[in-house]
């Protein structure tokens, strides 16, 4: 009989983990137990990630980890830098690439320090299509924007509304519904939207949303990540007759690979749905 030492053992465990992670594109199961993720589910994640320097340099690699960690599919985030003198990189196309290099579009808001400052959606799948609707900026305090993008199974759309004027708010989701539920209204594909909209659950923008959505998105608060006292990100649903069922969802705050209250100063939160 041949006995091999502990070391042996090792090396022959961890060669065999090296060749069985060379096949390319693999699936993306949660590794983290807190939050499992069931067979056939697409996890929806949105995050306002803020600027990904709010208490870091670069928290690209941490929120790309943490991301991966949970079994994220779809990704729809806030506060983008793309190749400003705050930030001279392309940020969306960086963490893309981080996370596995997922296809990604960018909605620029407005010009900022040299470049721009949007939203964007990264996704492992094709995108088929995709669109920037401009948000009216009324008396609020900057441009916003609403980024959508089209996949074979799903549509998704990412915004970050005004955080100060009200009425302002309001005129941007009705923007938004306009644009979207008449584009979406005969399409077998379910439509999602999800963002920081700088609103409760009971406000006249929430309100406004509602008159074509339906709210997927759990009742945790998400603001701020060291002390969280409100829900103002949200991920819904458009009532357009599309097929999908809500498994689903949660607000991620016991991760292994990086720590929410340093990663941002919103926390991610994630629905789980069967298309």
């Amino acid at each position: 009989m041949c006995v091999m030492n502990r070391n042996t053992v090792i090396f022959i465990l961890l060669a065999i983990g090296v060749l069985c992670g060379c096949g390319g594109k693999t699936a993306r199961p949660s590794v983290n137990d807190v939050y499992p993720k069931s067979k056939g589910v697409t996890r929806i994640v949105q995050y306002n990630v803020g600027v990904f320097s709010k208490e870091l340099e670069n928290s690209i690699p941490m929120v790309s980890a943490m991301m991966s960690e949970i079994g994220a599919d779809a990704l729809s985030l806030n506060e983008l830098d793309s190749c400003t003198t705050r930030h001279g990189n392309y940020q969306l196309a960086d963490f893309a690439e981080a996370i596995g290099g997922w296809e990604y579009r960018f909605s620029r808001a407005m010009p900022y320090a040299g470049g721009a400052y949007g939203v964007g959606i990264t996704v492992p799948d094709k995108i088929l299509d995709s669109f920037t609707i401009p948000l009216p900026k009324g008396n609020g305090t900057e441009p916003r924007a609403c980024g959508v993008v089209e996949t074979k199974r799903y549509v998704l759309a990412t915004t970050h509304l005004d955080y100060k004027d009200m009425p302002s708010m309001v005129v941007q989701a009705k923007t938004i519904n306009e644009a979207l539920a008449v584009r979406y209204a005969k399409s077998k594909k379910p439509v999602f939207l999800a963002g920081d909209m700088n609103s409760t659950a009971g406000s006249d923008v929430l309100k406004e949303l509602e008159k074509e959505w339906d709210v997927l998105s759990c009742g945790k608060n998400t603001f701020s990540a060291h002390n969280p006292y409100e829900r103002i990100d949200f991920i819904l649903a458009l009532r357009n007759g599309a097929k999908y069922t809500l498994v689903g969802s949660d607000v991620p705050v016991k991760l292994q690979s990086g720590d929410v209250e340093v990663a941002s100063d919103h926390l991610p939160i994630f629905v789980d749905v069967k298309l």
